[in-house]
């Protein structure tokens, strides 16, 4: 028995005993232990996602990439790691959740390695490429393990507030820990963070965290699983196409949008139609499911096509440095820490609706408030600005996982942790593509006729204000400043633009939290729920209702009735 001395009742427990104990038990405190090991699986996958943002204006001026090819440099990693989520998550369901994370690990630390060394725009594309995969196959186990370790909806939605305010630390704290590495090495030591942290998280993981694994019955359905990788990317290739050449009906735009739909559409029917689906698509007929996604997605397509452009601001007009550009981030940082800390409470006072509505007007509010940001620094009204910020999406994404999850039943956890990843990573990529590409559309008209610039200088300019400062250095005179002075303008006017458009699409994210419920419905666990896998490593003495895992059943159907 596991803890039990039977040579001698009065020994005390060897201090590796007491190890092999917290690394075995399942009630107490155990489940914290492995709330933190997500938790530092999750910083990881956070910090990459932002940690590049404050480099893009040194590796515009190392690499001189294109502005497409500046675009994928920021967004091949969250859009390939949206589109294998679904293949990774059920694989791990098959050949174990643990197996795929510590793979996952590996191949995160390798792509780092490669980012740090490249030296043009392709290898570093490709080598972000490899960071998505590394990610889709870290991310889908956080959330089906924390729906597993915590049933008690009270409990999990603590755990969930401290999941939530660590993803917002993780993506909060990349720009800062990235302007510091870019400001005293190079930009690419800011894939080496990666590394100690892979030193440090690659054996917790492996003691810490035990093998599970979800439903397994039927063949994985490995041609859905490309098809809705296939789906998501051509949907997103799409939509940057099209912000590329400003407009959908162009052929290079609609053809992989019109692609990426096709492709959807069949894996939901294909799904439908088999016995032993990927994703159960009957989750999607479930209100509160269908409208806790799409708040996630609105919600992460705010955060970081702005923060991008933010950055972008911060240090092309304000011109300060990558360290400062961090640093006037932190705000954002505390108040997301704030509002994930008290989440648990605020969700059992006012419920889901009336919590993830106040989040998107919060932060509604804040990027109305940021239009008055000009070509002059104000920083009492960027920190007000960037505290609403954060404060608003912590709330809105808070409440939406814990809805989601909520709302799934435990059997179903694999499959709505897929789905919830996915749409976080699917709305962080729409929106650095969708922002970015109405970025560039209000900044190019002002470049258009300078005087004193030519046509080929001013084409040249269109593809970034990094570029067009360089290109104005290059002309001097009167018309280098006025081609300085034009791009600056215009990409303010282009951050307003932007703002607004943000602005109305948090704005149909309040609307659309007015599906979820008004109250928070709790339902304790029960011991029978308990997976008989995992009974074996839990100490021999009673387990508290409440506070027992219920991993997958493959013996129920979604409404809990035996199939």
């Amino acid at each position: 028995m596991s803890g039990t001395n039977t040579a001698g009742r009065n020994r005390t427990p060897s201090p590796w005993q007491s190890w092999q104990w917290l690394c075995a038990a399942r009630g107490g405190a155990n489940r914290w232990v492995v709330l933190a090991v997500l938790c530092v699986s999750l910083v990881l996958v956070a910090l990459d996602a932002t940690i590049l943002h404050v480099a893009v204006p040194s590796v515009t001026e190392d690499l001189r990439p294109g502005s497409i090819e500046l675009l994928w440099i920021v967004d091949a990693y969250p859009l390939v790691c949206a589109s294998l989520l679904i293949l990774f998550g059920t694989l791990g369901d098959r050949v174990g959740r643990r197996r795929i994370l510590l793979l996952g690990y590996g191949l995160f630390g390798m792509a780092s390695a490669i980012a740090a060394l490249a030296d043009n725009a392709q290898v570093l594309i490709a080598a972000r490429a490899l960071l998505g995969i590394g990610g889709a196959m870290i991310m889908p186990a956080t959330l089906s393990i924390l729906r597993q370790v915590f049933p008690d909806r009270r409990e999990r939605a603590l755990a969930i507030g401290i999941w939530t305010a660590v993803a917002a630390v993780g993506a909060a704290s990349g720009p800062v820990l990235g302007g510091f590495l870019v400001q005293h090495f190079w930009w690419g030591s800011v894939f080496l963070i990666n590394i100690p942290l892979m030193i440090l998280i690659l054996p917790l993981g492996r003691l810490l965290l035990p093998e599970s694994r979800g439903a397994a019955d039927g063949p994985w359905d490995v041609v859905g699983a490309l098809m809705a990788a296939a789906g998501v990317l051509a949907v997103v290739l799409g939509v940057k196409r099209a912000g590329a050449d400003q407009s959908f009906l162009d052929a290079m735009a609609f053809g992989p949008l019109l692609l990426g739909a096709v492709l959807l559409v069949l894996f939901v029917r294909r799904q439908k139609r088999r016995a032993h689906p990927l994703i159960d698509m009957r989750l999607f007929s479930r209100a509160a499911f269908t409208t806790s996604v799409g708040c996630i997605v609105l919600a992460m397509l705010a955060l970081v096509g702005l923060e991008l452009i933010a950055v972008q601001y911060l240090q092309l007009v304000l011109n300060l440095s990558p360290l400062e550009t961090g640093l006037r981030l932190l705000p954002l940082t505390f108040a997301a820490m704030a509002a994930g800390g008290t989440g648990s409470y605020t969700l059992n006072r006012i419920g889901p609706r009336a919590m993830v509505s106040l989040g998107f007007v919060l932060t509604a509010l804040a990027v109305l408030l940021l239009t008055l940001m000009g070509q002059h620094d104000r920083p009492l009204l960027l920190t007000a600005g960037f505290v609403l910020l954060g404060f608003g999406l912590q709330t809105t994404l808070f409440a939406a996982y814990e809805s989601m999850l909520s709302e799934a039943p435990a059997e179903a956890a694999g499959g709505a942790a897929a789905i919830g990843e996915t749409s976080y990573q699917l709305g962080a990529g729409m929106g650095i593509a969708l922002l970015g590409s109405v970025m560039n559309a209000a900044y190019a008209p002002g470049l258009a006729d300078v005087p004193g610039v030519s046509a080929a200088d001013s084409a040249g300019a269109v593809n970034s204000l990094g570029e067009a400062y360089q290109i104005a250095a290059g002309l001097g005179g009167p018309a280098g400043e006025a081609l300085y002075a034009a791009a600056r303008n215009s990409f303010v006017t282009g951050l307003h633009v932007t703002l607004l458009v943000s602005a109305a699409l948090l704005a149909a994210g309040a609307v659309m939290a007015l599906k979820l419920p008004k109250t928070m419905e709790c339902q304790e666990a029960t011991e029978a729920d308990l997976d008989p896998a995992t009974q074996a490593l839990a100490p021999a003495q009673p387990v508290p209702a409440g506070l027992i895992p219920s991993p997958a059943k493959p013996d129920r159907a979604l409404d809990g009735r035996p199939a």
